[in-house]
Protein backbone atom coordinates (compact mmCIF):
# COMPACT_ATOMS: atom_id res chain seq x y z
CA UNK A 1 0.00 0.00 0.00
CA UNK A 2 1.26 3.37 -0.36
CA UNK A 3 1.83 5.29 2.10
CA UNK A 4 1.77 8.81 0.36
CA UNK A 5 -1.57 9.91 -1.55
CA UNK A 6 -0.77 10.04 -5.29
CA UNK A 7 -1.21 13.02 -6.59
CA UNK A 8 -4.21 12.81 -9.24
CA UNK A 9 -2.49 14.94 -12.14
CA UNK A 10 1.14 14.32 -13.15
CA UNK A 11 1.14 16.92 -15.60
CA UNK A 12 3.99 19.40 -15.62
CA UNK A 13 3.19 22.98 -15.00
CA UNK A 14 4.57 23.57 -18.02
CA UNK A 15 2.75 21.31 -20.38
CA UNK A 16 -0.41 22.03 -18.25
CA UNK A 17 -0.56 25.35 -19.33
CA UNK A 18 -0.22 25.25 -23.22
CA UNK A 19 -3.66 24.78 -24.85
CA UNK A 20 -4.33 22.40 -27.28
CA UNK A 21 -2.31 22.41 -30.13
CA UNK A 22 -4.90 23.92 -32.82
CA UNK A 23 -3.96 21.11 -35.67
CA UNK A 24 -4.42 18.09 -33.17
CA UNK A 25 -8.21 19.74 -32.41
CA UNK A 26 -9.05 19.81 -36.05
CA UNK A 27 -7.84 16.19 -36.29
CA UNK A 28 -10.02 15.59 -33.38
CA UNK A 29 -13.23 17.26 -34.86
CA UNK A 30 -12.65 15.49 -38.33
CA UNK A 31 -12.35 12.54 -36.87
CA UNK A 32 -16.39 13.43 -34.71
CA UNK A 33 -17.73 14.14 -37.60
CA UNK A 34 -16.33 10.43 -39.66
CA UNK A 35 -17.85 8.46 -36.70
CA UNK A 36 -21.35 10.27 -37.31
CA UNK A 37 -20.88 9.45 -40.76
CA UNK A 38 -19.71 12.58 -42.52
CA UNK A 39 -16.21 13.07 -44.49
CA UNK A 40 -15.13 16.01 -44.21
CA UNK A 41 -13.14 17.97 -46.45
CA UNK A 42 -10.00 19.01 -44.33
CA UNK A 43 -8.29 22.50 -45.36
CA UNK A 44 -7.07 22.37 -41.26
CA UNK A 45 -3.77 20.85 -41.78
CA UNK A 46 -1.19 20.97 -44.14
CA UNK A 47 -0.97 17.48 -45.31
CA UNK A 48 -0.49 16.74 -48.70
CA UNK A 49 -3.22 14.65 -50.18
CA UNK A 50 -0.63 14.33 -53.13
CA UNK A 51 1.26 10.76 -53.16
CA UNK A 52 4.62 10.80 -52.36
CA UNK A 53 6.50 10.92 -56.05
CA UNK A 54 7.59 6.86 -57.17
CA UNK A 55 11.03 8.19 -57.44
CA UNK A 56 11.17 8.46 -53.97
CA UNK A 57 8.95 5.72 -53.38
CA UNK A 58 11.34 3.30 -55.02
CA UNK A 59 14.47 4.61 -53.42
CA UNK A 60 12.68 4.12 -50.39
CA UNK A 61 11.85 0.45 -51.18
CA UNK A 62 15.27 -0.83 -52.26
CA UNK A 63 16.78 1.01 -49.37
CA UNK A 64 14.83 -0.80 -46.56
CA UNK A 65 16.30 -4.00 -48.72
CA UNK A 66 20.23 -2.21 -48.52
CA UNK A 67 19.81 -1.47 -45.48
CA UNK A 68 18.74 -4.95 -43.97
CA UNK A 69 20.18 -4.60 -40.56
CA UNK A 70 18.57 -1.57 -39.72
CA UNK A 71 21.25 -0.62 -37.54
CA UNK A 72 21.08 2.70 -36.05
CA UNK A 73 21.68 6.03 -38.37
CA UNK A 74 23.99 8.88 -37.88
CA UNK A 75 23.13 11.19 -35.32
CA UNK A 76 23.18 14.08 -37.98
CA UNK A 77 23.00 12.55 -40.95
CA UNK A 78 24.87 10.35 -43.11
CA UNK A 79 28.07 11.85 -45.37
CA UNK A 80 25.95 11.32 -48.34
CA UNK A 81 22.45 12.98 -47.26
CA UNK A 82 24.54 16.24 -45.70
CA UNK A 83 26.41 16.08 -49.53
CA UNK A 84 23.01 16.24 -51.45
CA UNK A 85 21.55 18.68 -48.91
CA UNK A 86 24.26 21.06 -49.83
CA UNK A 87 24.76 20.35 -53.38
CA UNK A 88 20.50 21.55 -53.24
CA UNK A 89 21.47 24.50 -51.47
CA UNK A 90 24.46 25.90 -53.92
CA UNK A 91 22.15 24.86 -56.87
CA UNK A 92 18.81 26.60 -55.30
CA UNK A 93 19.95 29.70 -53.31
CA UNK A 94 23.57 29.41 -54.62
CA UNK A 95 24.85 29.19 -51.30
CA UNK A 96 27.72 26.76 -50.41
CA UNK A 97 27.73 25.07 -47.27
CA UNK A 98 30.11 22.72 -45.23
CA UNK A 99 28.34 19.45 -45.54
CA UNK A 100 30.65 17.94 -42.51
CA UNK A 101 30.27 21.35 -40.27
CA UNK A 102 27.60 23.53 -41.59
CA UNK A 103 24.47 21.33 -42.11
CA UNK A 104 22.60 18.56 -39.85
CA UNK A 105 20.03 15.82 -40.80
CA UNK A 106 16.50 16.27 -38.65
CA UNK A 107 13.66 14.53 -38.64
CA UNK A 108 11.67 16.91 -40.22
CA UNK A 109 11.48 20.71 -39.52
CA UNK A 110 8.60 20.48 -36.15
CA UNK A 111 11.25 18.73 -34.00
CA UNK A 112 14.07 20.85 -35.16
CA UNK A 113 11.87 24.18 -34.43
CA UNK A 114 10.91 22.86 -31.59
CA UNK A 115 14.13 21.69 -29.97
CA UNK A 116 16.50 24.45 -31.39
CA UNK A 117 15.42 26.41 -28.17
CA UNK A 118 17.03 23.94 -25.74
CA UNK A 119 20.41 24.12 -27.66
CA UNK A 120 20.55 27.96 -27.06
CA UNK A 121 18.03 29.66 -25.25
CA UNK A 122 18.52 30.26 -21.52
CA UNK A 123 15.98 30.98 -18.65
CA UNK A 124 14.11 33.89 -19.21
CA UNK A 125 15.97 35.09 -22.59
CA UNK A 126 13.67 36.99 -25.21
CA UNK A 127 12.60 35.06 -28.38
CA UNK A 128 10.71 37.25 -30.74
CA UNK A 129 8.14 34.98 -32.23
CA UNK A 130 5.57 35.46 -35.32
CA UNK A 131 1.54 36.36 -34.51
CA UNK A 132 0.33 34.45 -36.70
CA UNK A 133 2.86 32.16 -36.84
CA UNK A 134 4.09 28.49 -36.63
CA UNK A 135 2.94 27.21 -32.67
CA UNK A 136 6.04 25.23 -31.96
CA UNK A 137 8.26 28.15 -32.55
CA UNK A 138 7.00 30.37 -29.14
CA UNK A 139 5.97 26.67 -27.57
CA UNK A 140 9.53 25.85 -27.66
CA UNK A 141 10.65 28.97 -26.12
CA UNK A 142 8.04 28.29 -23.24
CA UNK A 143 9.84 24.69 -23.06
CA UNK A 144 13.37 26.19 -22.63
CA UNK A 145 11.97 28.47 -20.21
CA UNK A 146 12.52 31.28 -22.03
CA UNK A 147 10.35 33.80 -22.52
CA UNK A 148 7.92 34.89 -25.90
CA UNK A 149 7.91 38.43 -27.39
CA UNK A 150 5.45 38.22 -30.22
CA UNK A 151 5.82 40.78 -33.22
CA UNK A 152 2.72 41.02 -35.14
CA UNK A 153 2.17 39.99 -39.18
CA UNK A 154 0.04 42.85 -40.44
CA UNK A 155 -1.97 42.42 -43.87
CA UNK A 156 -1.65 45.98 -44.10
CA UNK A 157 2.12 45.43 -44.00
CA UNK A 158 2.18 42.91 -46.40
CA UNK A 159 2.82 40.50 -43.39
CA UNK A 160 6.29 41.50 -43.33
CA UNK A 161 8.77 41.59 -39.75
CA UNK A 162 8.06 44.75 -38.39
CA UNK A 163 11.79 46.10 -38.11
CA UNK A 164 10.95 49.49 -36.33
CA UNK A 165 9.43 47.49 -33.52
CA UNK A 166 12.79 45.45 -32.42
CA UNK A 167 14.37 48.73 -31.39
CA UNK A 168 11.49 49.29 -28.63
CA UNK A 169 10.39 47.28 -25.45
CA UNK A 170 10.72 43.85 -24.69
CA UNK A 171 11.76 43.32 -28.38
CA UNK A 172 15.16 45.47 -27.84
CA UNK A 173 16.29 43.08 -25.81
CA UNK A 174 15.65 39.61 -27.38
CA UNK A 175 18.90 37.67 -28.51
CA UNK A 176 16.44 35.34 -30.97
CA UNK A 177 14.45 36.21 -33.69
CA UNK A 178 11.96 33.66 -35.70
CA UNK A 179 11.10 34.23 -39.04
CA UNK A 180 9.46 32.04 -41.57
CA UNK A 181 8.87 32.60 -45.89
CA UNK A 182 6.83 32.29 -47.53
CA UNK A 183 5.11 32.73 -44.43
CA UNK A 184 2.97 30.48 -42.77
CA UNK A 185 0.17 31.01 -42.29
CA UNK A 186 -0.37 34.19 -44.37
CA UNK A 187 1.16 33.31 -47.37
CA UNK A 188 3.18 36.34 -48.15
CA UNK A 189 7.05 35.55 -49.99
CA UNK A 190 9.28 38.04 -48.57
CA UNK A 191 11.49 40.11 -51.05
CA UNK A 192 14.85 39.60 -51.40
CA UNK A 193 15.89 43.41 -50.22
CA UNK A 194 13.49 42.84 -46.76
CA UNK A 195 15.19 39.13 -45.80
CA UNK A 196 18.72 41.29 -46.70
CA UNK A 197 17.77 43.88 -43.94
CA UNK A 198 16.37 41.38 -41.76
CA UNK A 199 19.87 39.15 -41.84
CA UNK A 200 21.80 43.04 -41.39
CA UNK A 201 19.96 44.02 -38.58
CA UNK A 202 19.94 40.66 -36.09
CA UNK A 203 24.12 40.81 -37.14
CA UNK A 204 24.20 44.17 -36.36
CA UNK A 205 22.13 43.74 -32.69
CA UNK A 206 24.07 40.13 -31.79
CA UNK A 207 20.71 38.57 -32.73
CA UNK A 208 20.09 34.51 -33.61
CA UNK A 209 18.51 34.39 -36.79
CA UNK A 210 16.22 31.36 -36.66
CA UNK A 211 14.73 31.21 -40.13
CA UNK A 212 12.04 28.39 -41.30
CA UNK A 213 11.93 27.85 -44.82
CA UNK A 214 10.11 24.96 -45.22
CA UNK A 215 7.77 26.14 -48.01
CA UNK A 216 10.43 27.98 -50.20
CA UNK A 217 9.58 25.60 -53.09
CA UNK A 218 5.48 26.18 -52.51
CA UNK A 219 5.56 29.50 -54.37
CA UNK A 220 3.45 30.97 -57.75
CA UNK A 221 5.55 33.89 -57.61
CA UNK A 222 8.16 34.88 -60.96
CA UNK A 223 11.15 35.08 -58.54
CA UNK A 224 11.57 31.83 -56.33
CA UNK A 225 11.94 32.76 -52.72
CA UNK A 226 15.39 33.29 -51.31
CA UNK A 227 16.79 31.88 -48.26
CA UNK A 228 18.00 34.25 -45.51
CA UNK A 229 21.50 32.21 -46.11
CA UNK A 230 22.13 34.21 -49.45
CA UNK A 231 22.69 37.57 -47.18
CA UNK A 232 24.78 36.47 -44.24
CA UNK A 233 25.57 33.14 -42.34
CA UNK A 234 26.98 34.34 -39.48
CA UNK A 235 24.22 33.96 -36.55
CA UNK A 236 22.08 32.82 -38.94
CA UNK A 237 20.22 29.02 -38.58
CA UNK A 238 18.11 27.68 -41.28
CA UNK A 239 15.18 25.16 -40.97
CA UNK A 240 14.52 23.15 -44.51
CA UNK A 241 11.80 20.03 -45.03
CA UNK A 242 10.67 17.50 -47.46
CA UNK A 243 7.48 16.98 -46.19
CA UNK A 244 6.18 19.90 -48.17
CA UNK A 245 7.97 20.16 -51.32
CA UNK A 246 8.09 16.31 -51.96
CA UNK A 247 4.87 15.50 -49.90
CA UNK A 248 6.85 13.54 -47.54
CA UNK A 249 5.12 14.34 -44.25
CA UNK A 250 5.19 11.05 -43.11
CA UNK A 251 9.28 10.53 -43.61
CA UNK A 252 10.10 12.95 -41.50
CA UNK A 253 13.05 13.91 -42.53
CA UNK A 254 14.52 17.81 -43.23
CA UNK A 255 17.95 19.64 -42.48
CA UNK A 256 19.09 22.84 -40.11
CA UNK A 257 21.89 24.47 -41.97
CA UNK A 258 23.89 27.64 -41.13
CA UNK A 259 26.37 29.29 -39.00
CA UNK A 260 29.05 26.00 -38.57
CA UNK A 261 28.86 27.05 -34.22
CA UNK A 262 25.22 27.12 -34.33
CA UNK A 263 25.14 23.75 -36.36
CA UNK A 264 27.46 22.32 -33.69
CA UNK A 265 25.61 22.96 -30.97
CA UNK A 266 22.90 21.69 -32.32
CA UNK A 267 24.27 18.41 -33.30
CA UNK A 268 25.23 18.33 -29.78
CA UNK A 269 21.80 18.54 -28.81
CA UNK A 270 20.29 15.88 -30.97
CA UNK A 271 22.68 13.71 -29.83
CA UNK A 272 21.01 13.29 -26.33
CA UNK A 273 17.32 13.80 -27.99
CA UNK A 274 17.28 11.13 -30.50
CA UNK A 275 18.58 8.48 -32.61
CA UNK A 276 19.33 9.77 -35.93
CA UNK A 277 16.83 10.14 -39.70
CA UNK A 278 16.30 5.96 -40.84
CA UNK A 279 19.05 5.38 -43.10
CA UNK A 280 16.14 4.60 -45.52
CA UNK A 281 14.60 7.45 -45.50
CA UNK A 282 17.47 9.13 -45.66
CA UNK A 283 18.05 7.48 -49.34
CA UNK A 284 14.55 8.50 -50.29
CA UNK A 285 15.61 12.42 -49.40
CA UNK A 286 18.32 12.32 -51.32
CA UNK A 287 16.66 10.87 -54.32
CA UNK A 288 14.01 13.70 -53.61
CA UNK A 289 16.58 16.45 -53.93
CA UNK A 290 17.87 15.16 -57.28
CA UNK A 291 14.75 15.51 -58.70
CA UNK A 292 12.83 18.89 -59.63
CA UNK A 293 9.91 17.56 -62.34
CA UNK A 294 7.50 16.92 -59.27
CA UNK A 295 8.13 20.01 -57.46
CA UNK A 296 6.92 21.95 -60.12
CA UNK A 297 4.02 19.62 -60.74
CA UNK A 298 3.25 19.83 -56.90
CA UNK A 299 3.36 23.71 -57.53
CA UNK A 300 1.08 23.91 -60.63
CA UNK A 301 -1.21 21.39 -58.97
CA UNK A 302 -1.78 24.09 -55.71
CA UNK A 303 -1.96 27.23 -57.79
CA UNK A 304 -4.93 25.11 -59.33
CA UNK A 305 -6.67 24.24 -55.80
CA UNK A 306 -5.44 28.02 -54.79
CA UNK A 307 -7.45 29.51 -58.18
CA UNK A 308 -10.21 27.55 -57.50
CA UNK A 309 -10.90 28.02 -54.02
CA UNK A 310 -10.20 31.78 -54.12
CA UNK A 311 -13.19 31.68 -56.49
CA UNK A 312 -15.30 29.81 -54.96
CA UNK A 313 -14.89 32.33 -51.66
CA UNK A 314 -15.75 35.45 -53.34
CA UNK A 315 -18.41 33.99 -55.17
CA UNK A 316 -19.38 33.04 -51.30
CA UNK A 317 -19.49 36.60 -50.29
CA UNK A 318 -15.83 36.86 -48.94
CA UNK A 319 -12.83 39.18 -49.47
CA UNK A 320 -10.12 37.65 -52.62
CA UNK A 321 -7.29 36.71 -50.77
CA UNK A 322 -4.18 34.95 -53.15
CA UNK A 323 -1.57 33.80 -51.82
CA UNK A 324 2.37 34.16 -53.10
CA UNK A 325 3.25 30.83 -51.78
CA UNK A 326 2.87 28.04 -49.27
CA UNK A 327 0.33 25.80 -48.98
CA UNK A 328 -1.89 28.19 -47.53
CA UNK A 329 -4.90 30.52 -48.12
CA UNK A 330 -5.02 33.20 -45.35
CA UNK A 331 -8.84 34.26 -45.61
CA UNK A 332 -9.93 37.59 -44.39
CA UNK A 333 -13.39 37.30 -42.82
CA UNK A 334 -15.89 40.13 -43.18
CA UNK A 335 -15.75 42.78 -40.11
CA UNK A 336 -17.94 41.54 -37.34
CA UNK A 337 -16.89 37.85 -38.56
CA UNK A 338 -15.76 35.47 -35.59
CA UNK A 339 -13.31 33.19 -36.98
CA UNK A 340 -13.84 30.87 -34.76
CA UNK A 341 -17.96 30.91 -35.19
CA UNK A 342 -16.66 30.66 -39.03
CA UNK A 343 -14.85 27.88 -38.56
CA UNK A 344 -17.36 25.87 -36.07
CA UNK A 345 -20.28 26.88 -38.88
CA UNK A 346 -18.05 25.38 -41.72
CA UNK A 347 -18.01 21.91 -39.46
CA UNK A 348 -21.81 21.74 -39.28
CA UNK A 349 -22.91 18.52 -41.60
CA UNK A 350 -24.85 20.24 -44.34
CA UNK A 351 -20.73 22.11 -45.26
CA UNK A 352 -18.72 19.51 -43.59
CA UNK A 353 -15.61 21.60 -44.00
CA UNK A 354 -12.77 21.76 -41.63
CA UNK A 355 -10.62 24.89 -41.83
CA UNK A 356 -8.32 26.50 -39.02
CA UNK A 357 -9.61 29.49 -37.25
CA UNK A 358 -6.57 32.51 -37.08
CA UNK A 359 -6.80 33.59 -33.55
CA UNK A 360 -6.22 29.91 -33.04
CA UNK A 361 -2.58 30.35 -34.21
CA UNK A 362 -1.63 33.48 -33.30
CA UNK A 363 -0.73 34.84 -30.03
CA UNK A 364 -2.33 38.17 -28.34
CA UNK A 365 0.47 40.72 -28.36
CA UNK A 366 1.38 42.74 -25.41
CA UNK A 367 -1.40 45.19 -26.29
CA UNK A 368 -4.16 42.42 -26.11
CA UNK A 369 -4.95 42.34 -29.19
CA UNK A 370 -4.62 38.86 -31.67
CA UNK A 371 -3.64 39.44 -34.84
CA UNK A 372 -5.14 36.26 -36.22
CA UNK A 373 -8.77 37.11 -35.38
CA UNK A 374 -11.07 38.06 -38.14
CA UNK A 375 -9.05 35.33 -40.44
CA UNK A 376 -9.03 31.71 -41.66
CA UNK A 377 -6.42 29.34 -42.85
CA UNK A 378 -7.25 27.23 -45.70
CA UNK A 379 -4.65 25.11 -46.08
CA UNK A 380 -5.00 23.57 -50.19
CA UNK A 381 -4.49 20.21 -49.55
CA UNK A 382 -7.62 17.82 -50.94
CA UNK A 383 -7.56 17.27 -54.70
CA UNK A 384 -9.14 19.56 -56.83
CA UNK A 385 -12.29 17.44 -57.19
CA UNK A 386 -12.92 18.62 -53.63
CA UNK A 387 -11.41 21.62 -53.33
CA UNK A 388 -14.18 22.49 -55.48
CA UNK A 389 -17.27 20.48 -54.20
CA UNK A 390 -16.38 21.96 -50.63
CA UNK A 391 -16.49 25.52 -52.41
CA UNK A 392 -19.64 24.95 -53.74
CA UNK A 393 -21.43 23.79 -50.26
CA UNK A 394 -19.74 27.02 -49.11
CA UNK A 395 -20.97 29.00 -51.41
CA UNK A 396 -24.58 27.71 -50.99
CA UNK A 397 -24.39 29.55 -47.74
CA UNK A 398 -24.68 32.88 -48.67
CA UNK A 399 -27.03 34.69 -46.53
CA UNK A 400 -24.65 35.37 -43.31
CA UNK A 401 -21.86 35.77 -46.05
CA UNK A 402 -23.78 38.33 -47.95
CA UNK A 403 -25.21 40.10 -44.83
CA UNK A 404 -21.36 40.97 -43.97
CA UNK A 405 -20.33 41.93 -47.61
CA UNK A 406 -18.05 44.79 -47.02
Amino acid sequence: MPTHDMPRDRTSKRLAGLRAYAFAEIDRKVEELRRRGVKATDFGVGDPTTPTPRIVRETCKRAVDRHASAGYPSYVGSAPFREAAASWMKRRFGVALDPATEICATLGSKEAVFHAHEAFVNPADAVLCPSPGYPPSYRGTLFAEGRPVFYPLRESEGFRVPLGTFRKGDAARARFLWICYPNNPTGAVAPATHLRRIVEECQERGVTLFSDEAYTEMYFTREPPHSALEFGREGVLAFHSLSKRSAMTGYRVGFVAGDARLVAAFKKLKTNIDSGVPNFVQDAAIAAWSDEKHVHAMRRDTRARRDALVDALARAGLPRCISDGTLYIWQRLPKGVSDVAFATRLLDPDIAVAVTPGSAIAEPLADGTNPGTGYVRFALVPPLADTRAAGRRIGQWREPLREHRP
